[in-house]
């Protein structure tokens, strides 16, 4: 029986499904100022970083924070201490694809940080008095939502009267030779 003398009917399905996604990807510059006026700078860290995602408009907001640490010298370089100041951020990320039959209602999202924030330059600035960082961090961010899908069924493609079916598969004899060590847990 040839494919158009079937009559074919479409089911909708609903399930769970990322429904939209996107990536942002930021340099944003920090002033900090140490109690001391620096002389150089000995290294800048990142440290302690947190955020959390929640849908905002036509994206996602990725809310979080991190620790800058800025081990400097001062007092023409016979001294050294560390400044030490928490930052706060709110990055919007926009959704370059989002599935327009998703139900809002079930929507959720996550952020994975793809590229940590990172201290990538620290200088010297505002006279002497203060330490100026470049900062990159990019994230992407999905949205999980139910939506339909729809697929064609064909009744009559499994039509089999009820019959048992072999489909080769070995007795459970079969098996015995085999060496458990070599299967894997997670399959």
């Amino acid at each position: 029986m040839a494919i158009a003398d079937r009559r074919l009917q479409r089911r909708e399905i609903i399930t769970k499904a990322v429904c939209g996604k996107g990536r942002k990807f930021s340099t944003v510059t920090h002033t900090v100022m140490p109690p001391h006026h620096p002389s150089s700078i000995l290294g800048a860290w990142i440290i302690n970083h947190q955020y959390e995602a929640v849908r905002s408009g036509d994206g996602v907001e990725v809310i979080g924070s991190y620790d800058i640490n800025i081990w400097y010298s001062y007092n023409k370089n016979s001294q050294t201490d560390v400044a030490k100041e928490t930052i706060t951020y709110v990055d919007l990320v926009p959704l370059s694809y989002v599935d327009p039959k998703h139900r809002t209602s079930t929507e959720e999202v996550s952020a994975e940080s793809t590229q940590e924030p990172n201290c990538v330059e620290a200088t010297i600035g505002g006279g002497g008095s203060s330490v100026v960082l470049r900062v990159e961090r990019e994230f992407a961010v999905e949205m999980v939502a139910e939506t339909k899908v729809y697929v064609l069924v064909d009744p009559n493609a499994y039509d089999d009267d009820g019959k048992d079916h072999d489909y080769g598969l070995a007795d459970d004899g079969d098996f015995e030779d085999l060496d458990s060590d070599l299967l894997e847990d997670d399959l």
